[in-house]
């Protein structure tokens, strides 16, 4: 086309022909190594390739504002733009496969956040325990505070009225209390999934209701284990929960950890401006939040398939031993840089 048919100036598109002279075999090139990992990857190049991708798409966008400051003809301005759009998402933005994605949250990032978060875990697990601690104590001075402690539709009908035969089937019963039991087990996942999650969502107040949510959660817990205990089946009661109970606490501590942080930056925000302090620790945060989903997932596995099958006491306990030496080296050394 010449210059009367494109509403292209003459002297512009000699200026545009000689700017491209110069300059295309290097946008080709970028196009090229860029074509080539969205098709296949950037394990498609060779080490050379990959170093030269970062010069490229440097000098492309050189070229780019080159030629928006000296008012190019529109056809150069529009390939560089979308050149330079392909080569950003190739260079910052590549494409992993989602095998790879979840490996490296669960292999690195997820473990290295819990270990970040630190003190706001030891706090929240000081919280919980507190809170068992103190139910335990309460109700076993006085049966009648179960009820002040644990909401009938939790309770699923056992209470200080219930006889000791009727709380030992809930847990060894292969018949009757079968149904119960299942559904039982499945209120408490909802239960625990939902304190977590409540735990980290409520931070924003200033971490105050976090914290309130994890001992309360204690106190539910050690109002049972009282119940159980001043019938003679303490020991059983702790082998049907910790099974299944290391896991879903650890996740319920994690989550109150990741609210405990937040709330921190909202309180705390030391040197960093609040806003910008709460947008990083949330993200920080975040990462621990969603790891401790999974591990809700994983104590309903055990919850739904291993307590259901497995009946004697040293077994559980044995399993609630192992689960937790697993989990307590996952998250103490996985994802650490060597040496």
């Amino acid at each position: 086309m010449n210059g009367a048919a494109t509403g292209t100036p003459a002297g512009v598109q000699l200026k545009s022909a000689a700017f491209r002279g110069e300059r295309e075999a290097s946008w080709r090139e970028l196009e090229g190594l860029v074509a080539r990992i969205e098709k296949a990857g950037v394990g498609a190049l060779t080490s050379r390739e990959l170093g030269r991708l970062p010069s490229l798409y440097r000098a492309a966008l050189s070229s780019l504002s080159v030629a928006r400051a000296i008012s190019l003809d529109r056809n150069v301005l529009e390939y560089l733009e979308a050149l330079c759009g392909r080569a950003y998402l190739a260079v910052y933005g590549t494409r992993r496969h989602l095998r790879e994605a979840l490996a490296d949250f669960f292999v690195r990032r997820f473990p290295r956040a819990v270990r970040a978060h630190a003190g706001q875990v030891a706090v929240a697990a000081a919280l919980l325990v507190l809170g068992v601690v103190t139910g335990h104590a309460l109700t076993s001075a006085d049966a009648e505070r179960f009820y002040a402690f644990v909401d009938p539709a939790y309770a699923q009908g056992r209470g200080p009225a219930s006889s000791t035969e009727s709380l030992r089937e809930v847990l060894y019963s292969d018949k009757g209390a079968a149904g119960l039991l299942q559904t039982f087990a499945m209120f408490l996942f909802q239960h625990n999934a939902r304190i977590g999650l409540a735990a980290f969502t409520v931070g924003f107040a200033g971490g105050v209701p976090t914290a309130l949510l994890l001992f309360s959660n204690g106190l539910v817990l050690g109002a049972f284990g009282a119940l159980y205990r001043g019938r003679g089946l303490g020991l059983d009661f702790w082998a049907w929960v910790l099974p299944h109970g290391v896991i879903e606490l650890t996740a319920v501590v994690l989550c109150g950890a990741a609210g405990l942080a937040i709330g921190q930056g909202l309180l705390f925000p030391g040197r960093e401006e609040r806003l910008a302090g709460l947008a990083r620790r949330g993200r920080e945060a975040g990462v621990v939040a969603l790891g401790a989903v999974a591990l809700f997932f994983a104590a309903a596995l055990v919850e739904g398939i291993f307590r259901q099958l497995v009946h004697a006491v040293p077994v559980r306990y044995a399993m609630a031993l192992g689960s937790a030496g697993v989990l307590f080296a996952y998250l103490a050394t996985s994802g650490r840089e060597r040496p």
